[in-house]
């Protein structure tokens, strides 16, 4: 009871601090829908995706009722305008691609820690803590591209995204579950370790490694090594 008496307390997100990570996904989402060229329908329902998709994705598994994004009062509002502002002044904001990286990171650590936490006051195991805090980071990205019809950016080589949510949640879930430290700190340095290594990934190029075939790369080793 203690661990999850903590857990709640860490999981209380300031609103303000809470909207703006919907903000900031939501204005990534539909920026990219006006670079395609989408009508307006299709800006809000990519800034939708971007902004509620993880965490829809996150309260269907935890199935704990109506998801928040359809009963907080503030959440769509706060959507549809940043959807409006992407469609009418994309030009503007596709100069301030740097910045909206940075917040981009910083949105990939606050919405890992808040679906972790909220699978750790569910009880749940550690693999699941990991695997819902994953799910709630990237599952607004996920979405997004199945609507555009292409392959999932987080399943191609390129900068941390599903791995740098990986590597956070599962920090999260050791240190606040069998540790058992005051979650507060930790959420803090899970969502700086997560946005730094994204912001790193992007600036040093560094990509998630992919598949290899272990024996295949033993043969060719002990080949050079006769020749």
């Amino acid at each position: 009871m203690e661990i999850l008496a903590a857990a709640e307390a860490g999981l209380r997100v300031p609103a303000a601090v809470d909207l703006a990570a919907i903000v900031i996904g939501a204005l990534t989402g539909g920026l990219l829908a006006a670079r395609e060229g989408f009508a307006v329908s299709g800006v809000l329902l990519l800034a939708v995706s971007g902004g509620l998709g993880g965490g829809l994705i996150r309260d269907v598994l935890l199935a704990e009722g109506p998801p928040v994004a359809m009963t907080n009062p503030a959440y769509l509002p706060t959507v549809s305008i940043a959807a409006a502002v992407t469609f009418f002044f994309s030009g503007w904001l596709s100069r301030l691609t740097g910045l909206l990286v940075v917040l981009d990171a910083v949105t990939l650590g606050f919405f890992t820690v808040i679906g972790a936490q909220k699978a750790q006051m569910a009880g749940l195991p550690i693999a699941s803590v990991i695997f819902i805090g994953t799910a709630t980071a990237v599952g607004g990205a996920v979405i997004r591209d199945m609507l555009l019809a292409q392959r999932a950016d987080i399943i191609q080589p390129g900068p941390y995204n599903a791995v740098a949510a990986m590597i956070g949640a599962s920090l999260l879930a050791v240190l606040a579950g069998p540790a058992d430290l005051d979650p507060l700190p930790v959420a803090a340095v899970v969502i700086v370790l997560v946005a730094a290594l994204r912001v790193l990934s992007v600036w040093r190029g560094w990509e998630a490694p992919v598949a290899v075939d272990l024996p295949l790369r033993a043969r060719d080793r002990l080949r050079r090594r006769r020749r």
